[in-house]
């Protein structure tokens, strides 16, 4: 589990692409004081293994999913990821839930500044419309943020500074193509509330006639 709270950029020191996969070669520095083979990393929001680890960053292999559902398939060398360890027992839950899953990419399609504040807006897939929810929680490159608005097509989130100085949002332009992971709370209650779920009683018609 992540938190959302990006610990460093790193960047992409090479690709290696099979056929329907690939393995990232990874710079780092702040996340190797402790990363282990073995140890999950969010490169960019998507929960990825160290396969390898050296003095100057680890390697991940990529699936085939992985590649579909993310922007992952499109780095090259150079390009910069945001990278979060995955989250410690006694460490502070200073975002929300991030699981590291990606339900979908968006693209950006508006930057504006507004005083210290920049505002992005971003088109999301319409199976996710439904989870994004004005005020609510939205990790975007694996960053967490608060949806600031949010209408059929689009949200937006204002983002600040700080944010902007350690994360991979600011070198985004007009075009790019974002990871995106809804409030997985979200998905939970449409889960109970589906009528077809089989794991679960609890449909529209039942909450009308119990008051609800």
């Amino acid at each position: 589990m992540f938190t959302g709270i990006i610990e460093e950029t790193g960047k992409i020191r090479a690709v290696e692409r099979g056929r329907h996969s690939s393995v990232l070669s990874i710079g780092a520095a702040a996340i190797l004081s402790d990363l282990k083979i073995g140890d999950s990393v969010a490169v960019s929001g998507v929960c990825l293994t160290a396969t390898t680890v050296d003095s100057g960053g680890f390697t991940a292999d990529v699936m085939h999913e992985t590649l579909n559902r993310s922007t992952l398939g499109a780095l090259a060398a150079g390009d910069v990821v945001n990278l979060e360890r995955a989250m410690p027992a006694d460490g502070r839950f200073g975002g929300h839930i991030v699981s590291g899953h990606i339900d979908g990419v968006g693209k950006i399609t508006a930057i504006r500044r507004d005083d210290n504040a920049v505002w992005f807006t971003v088109e999301a897939p319409q199976t996710l419309r439904r989870y994004i929810v004005e005020k609510g929680s939205i990790a975007i490159d694996g960053i967490s943020l608060t949806v600031a608005a949010a209408d059929a097509h689009t949200f937006a989130v204002s983002v600040i500074p700080h944010t902007l100085r350690v994360t991979a949002l600011g070198a985004r332009r007009v075009g790019s193509g974002v990871n995106l992971e809804t409030d997985i709370i979200g998905k939970y209650v449409e889960s109970l509330l589906r009528p077809d779920s089989a794991k679960s009683n609890i449909t529209r018609e039942f909450l009308a006639r119990n008051g609800f």
